[in-house]
């Protein structure tokens, strides 16, 4: 039963073929189900020995799924989603030779990325910016568009894989009850029905507006954009009415459409958001592992479940 439950629970709503071609759905309904919320999982296939170890000679056939933590809405129409926990597999039985984080990024049309900061305290040698894209003859289907900060402590780069399908799932039952300005003036819902929730024991979700304008390359076009993320821990002052998160952490993107790695143009942070807009970023500095953090105000949307 608790696996027919989790089946009932993700929903197909997007899938394309090799060539990136819809084949069912339509990535309009993937974005509504991401601004109301909705958690999302990737499925995609690809063949041993010419993804995984290109010098074997396996064609069994792998799935992947993976859930994306750190969700986007960009321009009310676009949605790019990153994985934000995740430590490298060299499948299939051993982790990635460097301690790091697989920051890998996808698109709502196929396009991916990864950003990898490496955690081990080895000293890079590289300097940041642009670098020669290197070949991949022994991976054909591995299609590299740039290449960022080589041999730095955060390498980047923008790229396609031609998995032969890509499967976008799911979980759309969040419910919004708070939706506030960034001086914390309630738009729609109430802190009181957050609180009752909250105190009722259903997990929280945040989306905050405009969080990474302060990524935008020079000259770019300015593009509204939301992050979502799970709140984590959570505090409400019930004499002041004043509900407060320390969510999960995000990896925050200069927004761009399609959502892509550059040099300078992505971190990760942690978020302490109130319900009266006020926010507190802690960012990590990805080349160097050093923190800082920034005050601001944000509008958000509070989701529950």
């Amino acid at each position: 039963m608790c696996a027919d439950l989790q089946v009932a629970n993700w929903k197909k709503v997007l899938e394309l073929d090799q060539d990136r071609r819809v084949t069912h759905g339509r990535s309009e309904d993937l974005a509504a189900a991401i601004q109301r919320g909705a958690d999302l999982r990737i499925m995609t296939e690809f063949v041993h020995g010419e993804h995984v170890d290109p010098g074997s000679d396996s064609q069994e056939l792998i799935r992947e799924v993976c859930e994306f933590q750190t969700t986007y809405n960009l321009a009310d129409r676009w949605t790019a989603a990153i994985m934000q926990l995740r430590q490298p597999i060299s499948l299939p039985d051993r982790f990635g030779e460097r301690p790091s984080l697989s920051f890998f990024l996808y698109n709502e049309d196929g396009q991916q990325a990864i950003a990898r900061p490496f955690l081990d305290g080895e000293s890079a040698v590289g300097q940041p910016g642009a670098s020669t894209v290197p070949a991949h003859p022994e991976m054909p289907k591995y299609h590299q568009f740039d290449n960022f900060d080589v041999d730095t402590n955060a390498p980047s780069h923008n790229f396609v894989y031609d998995f032969s399908v890509f499967r976008y799932f799911v979980r759309d039952d969040w419910t919004q009850v708070l939706e506030h300005d960034a001086q914390g003036s309630v738009r729609s819902g109430s802190v009181d029905d957050l609180a009752r929730a909250f105190a009722s024991g259903c997990q929280i979700k945040i989306a905050v507006s405009q969080l990474c304008c302060d990524l935008a390359l020079e000259n770019a076009e300015e593009i509204q954009h939301e992050v979502f993320t799970r709140a984590s821990s959570c505090y409400y002052y019930t004499d002041q009415k004043l509900f407060i998160t320390g969510a999960d952490p995000v990896v925050r993107v200069s927004p761009t459409i399609p959502l892509q790695y550059s040099s300078g143009g992505w971190d990760a942070c942690w978020i302490m958001a109130r319900s009266d807009g006020f926010a507190v970023l802690r960012k990590l500095n990805p080349l160097t592992l050093k923190f800082n953090d920034i005050e601001g105000q944000f509008a958000m949307r509070w989701f529950i479940r």
